[in-house]
């Protein structure tokens, strides 16, 4: 059963080939929220170390055929966990049909994405002005689905210098980016306290890629 196929969702976009979708994630959270504990369950949040020697202020696990990690060696994507040294949970049909149709919605069909990171964010986490480059295609987009509490996403050019634009996310939210954008800086302003009904004081952030 596909659950977005007769979806008609509130889309804006907000730089080229840049969406926003407000809310689209809730037309099916009840399955999102059962399979993001389920995943949990199997690869368990982590803070990873960067190559810079210093561990990431979100927390974060992964769920695909390829997940993204990040060492001393540098950033890279792995079909093992490298704490349990097994395959990552495999990806829910929730989470591949979100992705898929957001992805459509923004312009961008055949997106079949083979790696989702999942990052927790508590009140003051952030990550900083960054690219998604680990990827082989860049021609495939970057779906970014916000769960829980608000936030600031920042969306820069492409140079790290450029100044960003701030886009408040709610419980929901989608940010879809591809094409001439693709490779443009973003990331998460501190977040503020907050609490939502479900998740607590957290925020959860898919990030579909096709990674391989």
């Amino acid at each position: 059963m596909d659950l977005f196929e007769n979806i008609q969702p509130n889309k804006l976009e907000i730089d080229k080939e840049v969406y926003f979708l407000s809310g689209y994630a809730l037309t099916n959270e009840k399955a999102l929220m059962i399979d993001l504990q389920e995943i949990l369950s199997q690869a368990p949040l982590r803070r990873m170390m960067t190559k810079m020697g210093f561990y990431t202020s979100a927390t974060m696990t992964n769920c695909g055929q390829l997940g993204w990690i990040s060492d001393s060696k540098g950033y890279r994507y792995d079909a093992l966990d490298p704490q349990t040294l097994k395959a990552w949970p495999k990806m829910p049909v929730s989470f591949f049909q979100l992705a898929q149709h957001a992805a459509l919605e923004a312009g961008f069909g055949d997106f079949e994405p083979d790696a989702c990171l999942i990052n927790q964010y508590k009140v003051g986490a952030s990550m900083g002005l960054h690219l998604d480059k680990n990827e082989l295609d860049f021609t495939q987009p970057i779906v970014s689905v916000s769960l829980g509490i608000s936030a600031i996403f920042q969306l820069g050019g492409l140079s790290r210098s450029d100044k960003p634009i701030k886009i408040p996310l709610t419980h929901g939210d989608i940010v879809v980016w591809g094409g001439e954008s693709r490779l443009k800086y973003h990331g998460i302003m501190p977040l503020k306290p907050n609490n939502h009904a479900v998740l607590g004081p957290y925020r959860y952030n898919f990030t579909f890629r096709k990674a391989g």
